[in-house]
């Protein structure tokens, strides 16, 4: 080696940049010799993970390699095969576009850094892109809570609102609020069920039945449908709200024989009381929508005052009976009115049913792309079906 003015030339034979057998060293060379073992190389290899298909486009999921080549990774190259259409990102998952719906595609990722590019992974699974069919609208039925019964000859609690329709207009990547109503409790006063929703759509919680029991004594209450009267205030009934449910039946005032009106429900009004029979509850509507016709927010059934007269029986839909002791509970998610109690002993009456939210749209469609709150998901009789007997969510 000999120095010319501020450059050393080596006179020696070692492979270079600048060919086999020149005789000229570059700095880079020194810096190679100099560094020996520790000089930077390529990355290795990444490990493949999971290609997930898409509409003309798959995710890819890799790990970093074992060896980064002693320098930094700055990017990772994911490559489909056939087409070699590539993507690159900073980390996993990378998302390649541009593919072809129909077609299968495999796909190797690669490590970069300064050095260049390394050895590319083992080939991933195979997916096959499709395009993205988003239902436009769905049927749905939302049925509130059902108003709890009132207490010694009470009326019967009315049943939750019950709203159904077809053709209802859902937008793909919204999530979309489920809210499923609590029956109304039977605590003095009894209390009106909780709101359903399903976006937009709310139906109503039941009125509760008039109570006898409450201090001071309360009226049959609005709701979806109107709660029954009880004995002592015998045209108090509640009403039902349009669209959704029926009135409340009247009570009987004619000392000492007293019946509690009926729960109105979801397709008729609840009974009158008389002086032999307390009113019955009204009838709620059958529905087809989870598969099955099933009926729903019927109204609960008045108390008469002591065992010598009849007590309402519960409207068909879930409505509570009226009975001798406390008045039956509506029967969970179905949104029914609790029953009137027994007024001779000041029995309590039912609480009320719990209500439910069903959707469902042709089965030709994608499903949803992730619901919450535990929805149970059929696909039966031509239909995607989802039942909410609790609140969540979906996102189509």
């Amino acid at each position: 080696m000999e120095r010319l003015g501020e450059y050393y030339v080596l006179m020696a034979q070692y492979p270079t940049q600048a060919g086999p057998n020149s005789d000229v060293w570059n700095f880079q060379d020194v810096y190679r010799a100099n560094a020996g073992s520790n000089w930077p190389t390529r990355p290795g290899a990444p490990t493949i993970g999971t290609a997930t298909g898409g509409n003309a486009q798959a995710s890819v999921t890799f790990t970093a390699p074992a060896s980064n080549g002693g320098t930094a990774i700055t990017s990772y190259t994911v490559t489909s095969s056939p087409g070699s259409i590539s993507a690159s990102g900073a980390s996993s998952p990378i998302v390649v576009t541009g593919l072809t719906n129909g077609t299968a595609y495999t796909f190797t990722v690669a490590a970069v850094n300064t050095q260049g590019t390394g050895a590319a992974s083992a080939a991933s699974n195979s997916v096959t892109p499709t395009a993205v069919n988003k239902t436009p609208t769905v049927e749905y039925l939302v049925v509130a809570g059902g108003g709890a019964g009132g207490g010694r000859s009470g009326g019967g609690g009315g049943a939750g609102g019950f709203r159904t329709a077809t053709g209802f207009s859902v937008t793909a990547g919204s999530a979309i609020t489920v809210t499923v109503g609590g029956g109304g409790a039977k605590a003095q006063p009894p209390s009106n069920g909780s709101d359903s929703v399903f976006s937009t759509i709310t139906s109503t919680g039941g009125g509760a039945g008039g109570s006898a029991k409450a201090s001071p004594r309360t009226p049959g209450k609005n709701g979806g449908s109107g709660g029954g009267a009880n004995y002592d205030q015998s045209s108090s009934f509640g009403t039902g709200t349009s669209g959704q449910g029926n009135n409340g039946g009247s009570a009987s005032g004619s000392s000492p024989n007293y019946g509690g009106g009926g729960g109105g429900g979801a397709s008729a009004a609840g009974g009158n009381g008389t002086s032999t029979a307390a009113g019955n509850g009204g009838n709620g509507t059958a529905s087809s929508i989870s598969g099955s016709s099933v009926t729903y927010a019927g109204g609960g059934g008045g108390a008469y005052y002591d065992a010598g007269g009849t007590n309402g029986s519960g409207g068909t839909g879930g409505g509570g009976a009226g009975t001798v002791t406390s008045g039956t509970d509506g029967t969970a998610n179905t949104g029914g009115g609790g029953g009137g109690g027994h007024g001779n002993t000041d029995y309590d009456g039912g609480d009320g049913g719990s209500g439910i939210v069903i959707i469902r749209y042709a089965n030709t469609y994608d499903d949803a792309v992730s619901t919450t709150g535990s929805p149970t998901f059929t696909n039966t009789g031509g239909y995607k079906i989802y039942k909410w007997t609790g609140s969540g969510s979906i996102t189509f």
